[in-house]
């Protein structure tokens, strides 16, 4: 996994996902200024943070998600526009999409992923490393990820738990359904250093469809990328807020 300075000439290939990643902590100044480039709705949820980095945190993710899909579409960071589905999830307005454009996106700690594709919903989550209580495993994961869970060696657990957290997340953001899927329905694997794999799902799925990707995007983090697509090339792109800092950033926008 080798995470690269984007090429402007570099487009989206047919059977490509395109991962970019972002540092969120930048100044509260430069959230501030980058408002404008959201929509009414997006400013709106900015405001109701009750906490100053939580609503950076929002601001800048939601920055970074337009300018990326920006590049694609040929267009200006303000006129991309969102429809959500019943669980939440967001896709390009049908007037705006055109060609079949898939993202998603997602961010903890000081890091956001996001991915896009043109090959098919798409999911993705990542996770800042930290320790937890056995207890969140038993009420939501699935009885054989319990027992490989605690089969782990102690040093490991908390990294598998959020393999495991991880995994699931992609999957039901892929699926586009939200939690109405409940996690312990299909079994991912977790153990440090075992290949990512969706190993079972009891609703009838057929779990060989799935590709499932494990992702290092940082020290101390761990991701997770699902797509129902097998042939797939995945590349990895670094965003940085624009040279000039908030100033080129509302130009450009």
């Amino acid at each position: 996994m080798m995470w690269q300075k984007p090429d402007p000439n570099n487009g989206l290939g047919k059977d490509q996902i395109h991962v970019w990643r972002t540092n969120l902590n930048r100044p509260f100044q430069d959230a501030h200024c980058a408002l404008p480039c959201l929509a009414d709705d997006e400013r709106a949820r900015a405001m109701r943070f009750h906490f100053d980095n939580h609503r950076r945190d929002f601001i800048v993710a939601r920055t970074f998600l337009r300018s990326v899909l920006a590049h694609y579409l040929d267009l200006d960071r303000t006129q991309i526009k969102f429809e959500y589905s019943s669980y939440g999830k967001p896709a390009l307005a049908a007037s705006r999409r055109g060609a079949p454009l898939f993202f998603n996106l997602t961010h903890s700690h000081q890091l956001a992923l996001l991915a896009v594709t043109e090959q098919a919903e798409i999911g993705i989550d990542v996770e800042f490393i930290r320790a937890v209580d056995e207890g969140i495993a038993e009420r939501y994961f699935s009885r054989a990820e319990v027992a490989c869970l605690r089969a782990l060696p102690g040093e490991l657990k908390n990294e598998a738990f959020f393999n495991c957290w991880t995994r699931k997340e992609a999957y039901i953001k892929a699926r586009g359904e939200g939690l109405s899927l409940p996690l312990d329905e299909f079994d991912v694997s977790l153990a440090p250093g075992a290949p990512a794999a969706i190993l079972a799902v009891r609703n009838g799925e057929e779990a060989s469809t799935w590709r499932l990707e494990h992702l290092q995007p940082g020290p101390g983090y761990v991701g997770a990328l699902a797509i129902r697509a097998l042939k797939t090339e995945l590349k990895f792109w670094d965003w940085e807020w624009p040279d000039g800092g908030t100033e080129t950033l509302i130009q450009d926008g």
